[in-house]
């Protein structure tokens, strides 16, 4: 199955990426309504945090080594912050949520803490921060970089499902069924997956939605002594970020969000989305192959000659899987979430046209690999959490729970959306049917009328958070709220692309308080 059940999609998949595949190639809320302090019975606000020396990633962050020292020396710093498990009891049992962070270069001249989420829903900020942080350096001239794993993921009460050996079968199993016994087979496996949640991690399923989260956000903003939230958000990132604003809006200080949701849609529209995104990336892929006439590995003299091929043999995978890695093949299922993977970032396409000329020689391992790192398994075969928090966080936030029918029902429109992705996208829906904790909402209140100006970055070729959730956002928040700004590429997100123009912008607006004019474009 997808690991995303959304349209929230972690961003910097090129961190995990790097290392996953280049190797292989070479409680529900009551308190949802305004409010200026997340003040709670046991005054969690004024505790004070012991900063230490960071210890390597456990496996459920992603596992690896203690993260390398900052340019220039410094040390990364971690601790944990106590929270409430439930807002609605916040004299009740608490919640160690862990934290990150590298302290600002220019002590004189700090103006706070820049706390960073990188999406998912599950992906560990404690190992991502420190190995994207070259790409913030400059941000750290006046700020603490900070970031965290929400609650459920990683270190933070991390949400458990099922063992190594049990995900390696259930990432591996067909995620689009042709005919009944297909369809009982996945339907099953999924059932199977939400009991060994229930089993695992039942007392923390009902605590980890955005609601609680965003409640985190502003009580890690107490206790790291700021009036207001320094915030840097990307894909799922910019949700929770949203939701923040419309909870406290007069506590927003200067946020950007980065590969921005579509925060109107319902599960279904975020699914469709994706797949249209997904298949916009793809055409992007495969049009640049042919641009490179011979040099192009791929078989096909036009874009769609291209896709044709690709659908073709991801056909034949159905039928005969080949060799993966170990003892592992590369299926339909894992073949179609590598490309997936890939096409996070441009970057990685290369990887992407080698991974399909090798598996047409009978080799998946790169694309095996590359499905991997979608999915959040380390090269020692264990799993981070990834996966079961991703699942855990949508399917508290979201009321869908599609049936087999309706499900099959909307399959014609997501494979009209993409020949590749659409049955892949559309079978996902079925990923919180089985759910043993009821969702929140249809889609997230982001209103936030009288918060400070939030800059909204959306990328044209985003195949994740389609370009177009900007603009919905932006109506979201509220007249006078988000900024627009445009970065016409490709990729999950635009910041880390390394376009000046973007980074002029964010850098401008974090460091000196700049708001760039609405509607600015980069390319």
């Amino acid at each position: 199955m997808p690991t995303s059940t959304t349209p929230c999609t972690a961003t910097l998949r090129a961190t995990t990426l790097r290392a996953a595949a280049l190797a292989a190639a070479v409680a529900l809320l009551a308190l949802t309504g305004c409010s200026d302090d997340s003040g709670n019975g046991q005054d969690l606000g004024k505790q004070q945090l012991d900063w230490q020396d960071c210890p390597a990633p456990s496996t459920a962050e992603g596992g690896g080594p203690a993260p390398s020292p900052l340019p220039g020396g410094a040390e990364w710093q971690c601790a944990t912050v106590a929270v409430p498990r439930d807002y609605a009891e916040p004299d009740g049992e608490t919640v160690d949520i862990a934290l990150i962070r590298g302290q600002a270069r220019d002590q004189d001249r700090r103006i706070g803490s820049l706390i960073y989420n990188f999406g998912g829903p599950g992906s560990s900020g404690i190992a991502t921060l420190p190995a994207a942080a070259k790409d913030y350096e400059r941000l750290r001239e006046r700020y603490d970089l900070v970031s965290f794993d929400p609650r459920g993921v990683g270190r933070s009460a991390g949400v458990k499902c099922e063992n190594d050996r049990q995900l390696d079968a259930y990432y591996a199993q067909d995620a689009t069924p042709d005919d009944a016994t297909e369809e009982k087979i996945l339907t099953d496996h999924i059932k199977t997956y939400a009991a060994s949640c229930e089993k695992n991690s039942g007392a923390v399923l009902p605590y980890v939605g955005t609601l609680n989260a965003a409640r985190d956000l502003d009580l890690m903003r107490q206790v790291l002594g700021d009036d207001k939230l320094y915030y840097f958000g990307f894909s799922y990132g910019t949700e929770l970020g949203g939701v923040y604003a419309h909870l406290f809006p007069k506590k927003v200080g200067r946020a950007v969000f980065d590969a921005v949701v579509d925060p109107t849609k319902d599960s279904e529209q975020g699914s469709l989305g994706q797949a249209k995104g997904f298949q916009l990336a793809l055409d992007g892929f495969a049009q640049d192959c042919v641009d490179r006439g011979d040099e192009c590995q791929l078989p096909g003299s036009t874009a769609k000659e291209i896709e044709e091929n690709i659908v073709e043999f991801l056909q034949q995978l159905e039928k005969k899987p080949i060799t993966g890695i170990g003892e592992r093949e590369l299926t339909q299922s894992a073949a179609t979430n590598g490309i997936a993977q890939a096409l996070y970032s441009k970057e990685y396409w290369p990887l992407l046209e080698q991974g399909l000329d090798e598996a047409d020689g009978g080799n998946g391992q790169l694309l095996l690999a590359l499905s991997d790192a979608l999915n959040g398994r380390n090269q020692d075969g264990t799993y981070s959490n990834l996966g079961a928090a991703n699942t855990a966080i949508n399917c508290v936030d979201s009321k869908d729970r599609y049936t087999l029918a309706e499900t099959k029902a909307k399959l014609p429109v997501f494979r009209a959306a993409s020949p590749v992705f659409g049955d892949w996208l559309g079978w996902s829906m079925l990923s919180c049917t089985n759910w043993p904790v009821p969702g929140t909402w249809e889609h997230p209140d982001v209103s936030a009328p009288g918060a400070a100006p939030i800059l909204l970055i959306g990328t044209t070729g985003d195949p994740a958070t389609p370009y177009e959730g900007t603009r919905k956002m932006a109506d979201a928040l509220g007249k006078g709220v988000g900024v627009e700004v445009t970065y016409r590429g490709e990729g999950h997100g635009a910041y880390n692309g390394g376009n000046r123009c973007v980074q002029a912008a964010v850098d401008g607006y974090l460091l000196r308080g700049r708001v760039p004019a609405a509607g600015t474009v980069c390319e």
